[in-house]
Protein backbone atom coordinates (compact mmCIF):
# COMPACT_ATOMS: atom_id res chain seq x y z
CA UNK A 1 0.00 0.00 0.00
CA UNK A 2 1.25 3.50 -0.77
CA UNK A 3 1.91 5.84 2.12
CA UNK A 4 -1.26 7.70 3.13
CA UNK A 5 -0.60 10.80 5.25
CA UNK A 6 -4.29 11.64 5.49
CA UNK A 7 -4.89 8.95 8.14
CA UNK A 8 -1.91 9.96 10.31
CA UNK A 9 -2.62 11.62 13.65
CA UNK A 10 0.73 10.82 15.29
CA UNK A 11 4.10 11.52 13.65
CA UNK A 12 6.93 9.64 15.37
CA UNK A 13 10.53 10.63 14.69
CA UNK A 14 13.88 9.21 15.60
CA UNK A 15 16.41 11.79 16.83
CA UNK A 16 20.03 11.13 15.90
CA UNK A 17 20.90 11.38 12.19
CA UNK A 18 17.20 11.90 11.47
CA UNK A 19 16.49 15.42 12.69
CA UNK A 20 20.04 16.47 11.80
CA UNK A 21 22.38 15.12 9.08
CA UNK A 22 25.15 12.57 9.73
CA UNK A 23 27.59 15.12 8.30
CA UNK A 24 27.59 16.83 11.71
CA UNK A 25 29.47 13.75 12.94
CA UNK A 26 27.86 14.21 16.34
CA UNK A 27 27.83 10.49 16.93
CA UNK A 28 31.58 10.34 16.30
CA UNK A 29 32.03 12.29 19.52
CA UNK A 30 29.68 9.95 21.40
CA UNK A 31 31.44 6.95 19.88
CA UNK A 32 34.81 8.22 21.12
CA UNK A 33 33.50 8.79 24.64
CA UNK A 34 31.96 5.30 24.70
CA UNK A 35 35.40 3.93 23.93
CA UNK A 36 36.89 6.03 26.74
CA UNK A 37 34.27 4.74 29.17
CA UNK A 38 34.90 1.09 28.26
CA UNK A 39 38.69 1.47 28.42
CA UNK A 40 38.40 2.85 31.94
CA UNK A 41 35.81 0.27 33.00
CA UNK A 42 37.68 -2.78 31.69
CA UNK A 43 41.26 -1.52 31.88
CA UNK A 44 41.77 -2.47 28.25
CA UNK A 45 43.35 -0.86 25.21
CA UNK A 46 41.56 1.06 22.47
CA UNK A 47 41.29 -1.92 20.10
CA UNK A 48 39.64 -4.15 22.69
CA UNK A 49 37.34 -1.35 23.81
CA UNK A 50 36.20 -0.87 20.22
CA UNK A 51 35.54 -4.59 19.82
CA UNK A 52 33.47 -4.73 23.01
CA UNK A 53 31.57 -1.55 22.16
CA UNK A 54 30.47 -2.77 18.72
CA UNK A 55 29.74 -6.30 19.95
CA UNK A 56 27.39 -4.94 22.60
CA UNK A 57 25.77 -2.55 20.13
CA UNK A 58 25.00 -5.28 17.60
CA UNK A 59 23.99 -7.95 20.12
CA UNK A 60 21.98 -5.78 22.54
CA UNK A 61 20.72 -2.81 20.47
CA UNK A 62 22.89 -0.28 22.31
CA UNK A 63 26.32 -0.37 23.89
CA UNK A 64 24.66 0.63 27.15
CA UNK A 65 22.41 -2.42 27.18
CA UNK A 66 25.42 -4.69 26.82
CA UNK A 67 27.28 -2.86 29.57
CA UNK A 68 24.28 -3.16 31.89
CA UNK A 69 23.88 -6.85 31.07
CA UNK A 70 27.51 -7.87 31.57
CA UNK A 71 28.89 -5.23 33.94
CA UNK A 72 25.91 -3.80 35.88
CA UNK A 73 26.77 -0.34 34.55
CA UNK A 74 24.73 2.53 35.97
CA UNK A 75 22.84 3.93 32.97
CA UNK A 76 22.67 7.48 34.30
CA UNK A 77 26.43 7.60 34.82
CA UNK A 78 27.14 6.14 31.38
CA UNK A 79 24.72 8.41 29.52
CA UNK A 80 25.94 11.51 31.33
CA UNK A 81 29.52 10.66 30.39
CA UNK A 82 29.05 9.77 26.72
CA UNK A 83 26.68 12.66 26.01
CA UNK A 84 29.05 15.28 27.40
CA UNK A 85 29.90 16.47 23.91
CA UNK A 86 30.27 19.65 21.84
CA UNK A 87 26.91 20.59 20.29
CA UNK A 88 28.36 23.37 18.12
CA UNK A 89 28.24 21.25 14.91
CA UNK A 90 24.44 21.52 15.13
CA UNK A 91 22.67 24.59 13.80
CA UNK A 92 19.13 25.90 14.02
CA UNK A 93 16.81 24.14 11.55
CA UNK A 94 14.04 26.68 10.80
CA UNK A 95 12.83 24.88 7.67
CA UNK A 96 12.39 21.65 9.60
CA UNK A 97 10.66 23.48 12.47
CA UNK A 98 8.25 25.07 10.00
CA UNK A 99 7.35 21.75 8.38
CA UNK A 100 6.89 19.96 11.70
CA UNK A 101 4.53 22.73 12.82
CA UNK A 102 2.41 22.18 9.72
CA UNK A 103 1.81 18.49 10.38
CA UNK A 104 -1.64 17.79 11.83
CA UNK A 105 -1.70 15.76 15.02
CA UNK A 106 0.92 14.91 17.60
CA UNK A 107 4.67 14.80 17.06
CA UNK A 108 6.60 12.32 19.23
CA UNK A 109 10.35 11.82 19.58
CA UNK A 110 11.40 8.16 19.89
CA UNK A 111 15.08 7.82 20.75
CA UNK A 112 17.54 5.32 22.17
CA UNK A 113 19.21 8.32 23.81
CA UNK A 114 17.98 9.88 27.03
CA UNK A 115 15.78 12.88 27.76
CA UNK A 116 18.65 15.16 28.87
CA UNK A 117 20.61 14.53 25.69
CA UNK A 118 17.49 14.91 23.51
CA UNK A 119 16.78 18.27 25.15
CA UNK A 120 20.29 19.49 24.30
CA UNK A 121 19.99 18.39 20.68
CA UNK A 122 16.54 19.94 20.25
CA UNK A 123 17.76 23.19 21.80
CA UNK A 124 20.72 23.35 19.42
CA UNK A 125 18.38 22.73 16.46
CA UNK A 126 15.87 25.27 17.82
CA UNK A 127 13.24 22.53 17.87
CA UNK A 128 12.49 22.52 21.59
CA UNK A 129 8.85 23.38 21.01
CA UNK A 130 8.31 21.07 18.04
CA UNK A 131 7.37 17.84 19.86
CA UNK A 132 4.46 16.86 22.05
CA UNK A 133 5.99 13.78 23.60
CA UNK A 134 9.24 11.86 24.13
CA UNK A 135 9.99 8.17 24.62
CA UNK A 136 13.60 7.64 25.62
CA UNK A 137 15.90 4.87 26.83
CA UNK A 138 14.85 5.34 30.47
CA UNK A 139 11.17 4.98 29.52
CA UNK A 140 12.08 1.84 27.55
CA UNK A 141 13.49 0.28 30.74
CA UNK A 142 16.82 0.12 28.85
CA UNK A 143 15.45 -2.26 26.22
CA UNK A 144 16.07 -0.12 23.12
CA UNK A 145 14.82 -0.12 19.57
CA UNK A 146 14.43 -2.56 17.87
CA UNK A 147 13.22 -4.46 20.97
CA UNK A 148 9.42 -4.81 20.50
CA UNK A 149 8.79 -3.70 24.10
CA UNK A 150 10.23 -0.26 23.29
CA UNK A 151 7.42 0.25 20.78
CA UNK A 152 4.56 -1.31 22.73
CA UNK A 153 5.56 0.58 25.86
CA UNK A 154 5.45 3.88 23.98
CA UNK A 155 2.11 3.03 22.36
CA UNK A 156 0.51 2.14 25.69
CA UNK A 157 1.96 5.01 27.73
CA UNK A 158 1.31 7.75 25.17
CA UNK A 159 -2.03 6.44 23.92
CA UNK A 160 -0.84 6.01 20.33
CA UNK A 161 -2.89 4.19 17.73
CA UNK A 162 -0.27 2.48 15.54
CA UNK A 163 -2.67 2.25 12.60
CA UNK A 164 -2.87 6.05 12.42
CA UNK A 165 0.82 6.66 13.07
CA UNK A 166 3.98 6.93 10.99
CA UNK A 167 7.54 6.31 12.17
CA UNK A 168 10.49 8.09 10.52
CA UNK A 169 13.92 6.57 11.23
CA UNK A 170 17.41 6.44 9.66
CA UNK A 171 18.21 2.88 10.82
CA UNK A 172 16.21 0.48 8.69
CA UNK A 173 16.30 -2.33 11.25
CA UNK A 174 14.27 -0.20 13.67
CA UNK A 175 11.31 0.03 11.29
CA UNK A 176 10.31 -3.65 11.27
CA UNK A 177 8.75 -3.69 14.78
CA UNK A 178 6.81 -0.50 13.99
CA UNK A 179 5.48 -2.02 10.76
CA UNK A 180 4.52 -5.24 12.55
CA UNK A 181 2.38 -3.17 14.94
CA UNK A 182 0.54 -1.48 12.06
CA UNK A 183 2.44 1.77 11.67
CA UNK A 184 3.36 3.30 8.35
CA UNK A 185 7.12 3.66 8.03
CA UNK A 186 9.62 6.00 6.40
CA UNK A 187 13.27 5.04 6.05
CA UNK A 188 15.53 8.05 5.85
CA UNK A 189 18.32 6.57 3.74
CA UNK A 190 21.32 8.82 4.26
CA UNK A 191 23.87 6.40 2.79
CA UNK A 192 25.53 5.75 6.15
CA UNK A 193 27.49 2.60 6.94
CA UNK A 194 24.91 1.45 9.47
CA UNK A 195 21.61 2.68 8.02
CA UNK A 196 20.76 -0.32 5.83
CA UNK A 197 21.87 -3.09 8.18
CA UNK A 198 19.19 -5.75 8.63
CA UNK A 199 16.95 -3.83 6.22
CA UNK A 200 13.59 -5.48 5.53
CA UNK A 201 12.04 -3.99 2.41
CA UNK A 202 8.61 -5.31 3.40
CA UNK A 203 8.75 -3.15 6.53
CA UNK A 204 9.41 0.10 4.64
CA UNK A 205 6.63 2.12 3.02
CA UNK A 206 8.68 5.14 1.91
CA UNK A 207 12.38 5.71 1.27
CA UNK A 208 13.56 9.33 1.48
CA UNK A 209 16.99 10.94 1.56
CA UNK A 210 16.01 14.41 2.81
CA UNK A 211 13.63 14.87 5.72
CA UNK A 212 12.57 18.40 4.75
CA UNK A 213 11.92 17.39 1.13
CA UNK A 214 9.83 14.43 2.33
CA UNK A 215 7.86 16.69 4.65
CA UNK A 216 7.30 19.17 1.81
CA UNK A 217 5.87 16.36 -0.33
CA UNK A 218 3.76 15.07 2.56
CA UNK A 219 2.34 18.49 3.43
CA UNK A 220 1.49 19.08 -0.25
CA UNK A 221 -0.33 15.73 -0.35
CA UNK A 222 -2.29 16.68 2.78
CA UNK A 223 -3.35 19.91 1.12
CA UNK A 224 -4.46 18.04 -2.01
CA UNK A 225 -5.46 14.47 -1.05
CA UNK A 226 -6.71 13.84 -4.58
CA UNK A 227 -3.08 13.84 -5.70
CA UNK A 228 -2.54 10.62 -3.77
CA UNK A 229 -4.77 8.77 -6.15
Amino acid sequence: MPFDPTIVDCWIFDLDNTLYPPSTRLFDQIDERMGMFIRELLGCDEIEARRVQKLYFHDHGTTLSGLMHYHATDPHHFLGFVHDIDMSPLAAAPRLADRLAKLPGRKVLFTNGDDAYAAKVLSALDLSGSFDGLWDIHAMAYKPKPEPSAYTGMIDALGINPETSVFVEDMARNLAPAKALGMQTVWLDLATDWGDRAKDDAAIDVVADDIVAWLDHTIAALADPASLG
